[in-house]
C-alpha cells in the first residue's frame, strides 16, 4: 500500500445513490471547504455505453472530487479509470460495500468481499492505467463471516495491489433478508474492528465511515483513523456537516446560514438558466435550516414550490424570510 496521501482525506463525504449529485457537492462545497467529496457510484457498463458527459461532468469548484466506479471487470475498471483522469477527478474508488439487489445481480459491490483476489486484480488493473489515487470502500464483512479474520484477509489482499487508502463502513453487509436502508442501520457498528486494523497495520491508511452524527464523534475518530467519512448526516443535517469541518479545521472561518443561501441562489441561477429544472438543485437544500425557529415553514415552502416549472432563485428568497434568526456557528 502507499504511503504517501496526496489528498487531505481527514473528512469526506460518502458516495450516496441518488443523492451525491453535481447540485448537492456544490452545496457541500459551501460548507466543507476541504473535504474531499464523493461522486454517486457510477457503474462501467453505464460509464462505457452510455452518457460520459452526463455521468462525469462536475464543476471545478467542487473539486477535489472522488469518482466511484462499481464493477468487477479488470479491463472496464482500467478503462473507466482512464476516463476519470481525463475528466479531472482527483481519486478512483471501487464499491465493495453496496449490499443492494440490483448491484449483487450486477456481481459487484459488498459481494466482491467474498473474492478478494479478484478486487486485488481489479485494483492493479485500475492502478496500471491511471496516475490518480485508487481506493476501495468497504464492509467489515458479509452476512455470517468472522469478523476479523475475513475482513483482514481480505484487506491484506487488495492492499498488496497497492491501495492508496481504504473506507471502511464499519458494519456487516447482509446479501440476503435486509434492504439497503436496514443495512445502514440493523447490523451492529464495529468501530473497533476497524480501530484493530490500523492499530496492526499502520501503515495503511484507514478511513472509518459508519454512524459519525456529530463533531465530537469525527473528533474522537480522527485520534486514530487517518480520515472520517460522513454519510446521512451530512445531507439530512447539512449545518452539521459545516461544524464537523470547523472541528477538522478550527481555522476555518464560521459561516452564516444567510451565507450559504446566497452564495446557493447564484448558483441556482445559473442552473435554471442552463436548462437544469431548480427541484434538482433545491431538493438537497431542505435540511438547511434544521433547529432554526422556521424550519418546517423553510422546507414546506421550498418542497412544494420548487415542483413548479417556472420555480427558480426567488423561491430560495421566500423560504429564508420564514426562518427566524438564523444562527452563526460557535466560533
Amino acid at each position: 500500500m502507499s504511503l504517501s496521501v496526496p489528498l487531505n482525506r481527514r473528512l469526506c463525504v460518502a458516495p450516496m445513490m441518488d443523492w451525491t449529485d453535481r447540485h448537492c457537492r456544490s452545496f457541500h462545497r459551501l460548507l466543507a471547504p476541504g473535504a474531499l467529496l464523493y461522486t454517486e457510484m457510477v457503474t462501467t457498463g453505464a460509464l462505457l455505453h452510455g452518457d460520459r458527459r452526463r455521468l462525469l461532468d462536475f464543476d471545478r469548484a467542487e473539486m477535489p472530487v472522488a469518482l466511484q466506479l462499481g464493477g468487477s471487470e479488470p479491463d472496464e475498471l482500467a478503462a473507466c479509470a482512464r476516463l476519470g483522469e481525463a475528466w479531472g477527478y482527483a481519486e478512483i474508488n471501487l464499491n465493495c460495500g453496496c449490499p443492494s439487489e440490483r448491484v449483487q445481480r450486477g456481481a459487484f459491490g459488498a459481494c466482491l468481499m467474498r473474492e478478494p483476489s479478484l478486487v486485488a486484480d481489479c485494483v492493479a488493473a485500475m492502478r496500471s492505467a491511471t496516475s490518480l489515487p485508487v481506493t476501495v470502500k468497504c464492509r467489515i464483512g458479509v452476512d455470517d463471516s468472522e469478523e476479523w479474520t475475513f475482513f483482514a484477509d481480505f484487506v491484506d489482499a487488495v492492499a498488496a495491489a497497492g491501495i492508496d487508502a481504504l473506507v471502511v463502513h464499519a458494519r456487516k453487509a447482509w446479501l440476503k433478508g435486509l434492504s439497503p436502508r436496514e443495512n445502514r442501520e440493523i447490523p451492529p457498528l464495529r468501530h473497533d474492528i476497524v480501530r484493530r486494523l490500523k492499530a496492526e497495520r499502520p501503515e495503511f491508511t484507514v478511513i472509518l465511515n459508519g454512524g459519525l452524527t456529530t463533531p465530537e464523534q469525527v473528533t474522537e475518530a480522527l485520534a486514530w483513523a487517518d480520515g472520517a467519512m460522513i454519510g446521512r448526516a451530512a445531507y439530512q443535517d447539512p449545518w452539521t456537516l459545516h461544524a464537523m469541518a470547523r472541528a477538522v479545521d478550527p481555522g476555518l472561518a464560521p459561516l452564516e446560514r444567510e451565507d450559504v443561501v446566497h452564495q446557493m441562489r447564484r448558483y441556482l441561477e445559473r442552473a435554471v438558466a442552463d436548462g437544469v429544472p431548480a427541484r434538482c438543485v433545491l431538493r438537497h437544500m431542505l435540511g438547511l435550516c434544521n433547529g432554526l425557529p422556521g424550519a418546517r415553514a423553510w422546507r414546506r415552502t421550498l418542497s412544494e414550490g420548487m415542483q413548479r416549472p417556472d420555480a427558480g432563485p426567488a423561491l430560495l428568497d421566500a423560504a429564508m424570510r420564514l426562518v427566524r434568526g438564523p444562527d452563526r456557528a460557535a466560533a
